[in-house]
């Protein structure tokens, strides 16, 4: 029988903190980079450890990677819990959030620190040229044929 393993572990079994590329809305991507939200929602579940490093792409008309910040820790909850957490820190007003979380069971916070803003952020038509780049639609790990520029910025 052969095991499947949907996250690597390092040497001691923890997961490994492969980066992530995460896509959000510009007003979003500014606010994580302004400091003001300091957590990000998905409807659904996100895997990553803590100290994993978030890649920020601001989708259109933005469409280019505008910064980088750290994962902190990963909540799942109901919307009302995560609500009560964390409703100063998500960037939303209760009627954006419950819209968002409309019929959804469960919700996602992402916490983050530490953000980044690039000086130079590499944009979408670039990355294209190079590799074929495709953001993702809300997140996915940076794969080895992402742009080399991708790399770099997770690793700085």
């Amino acid at each position: 029988m052969s095991e499947r393993r949907t996250t690597p572990t390092m040497a001691s079994g923890a997961p490994e903190a492969r980066p992530l590329v995460l896509s959000l809305r510009p007003r979003f991507a500014e606010a994580i980079l302004d400091g003001s939200k300091t957590v990000e929602l998905r409807r659904t579940r996100l895997q990553a450890p803590a100290g994993t490093r978030l890649v920020l792409y601001a989708a259109s008309p933005v469409m280019a990677v505008v910064g980088v910040a750290t994962l902190e820790a990963v909540e799942s909850a109901t919307p009302n819990q995560i609500w009560r957490r964390h409703r100063l820190a998500v960037g939303l007003d209760r009627r954006e959030f419950d819209a968002y979380f409309a019929d959804a069971q469960r919700a996602t916070a992402l916490i983050i620190s530490s953000p980044q803003r690039l000086a130079e952020p590499p944009d979408l038509a670039t990355m294209r040229a190079e590799t074929g780049f495709r953001p993702p639609q809300s997140y996915r790990y940076l794969t080895p044929v992402d742009p080399q520029v991708l790399h770099l910025v997770a690793a700085d």
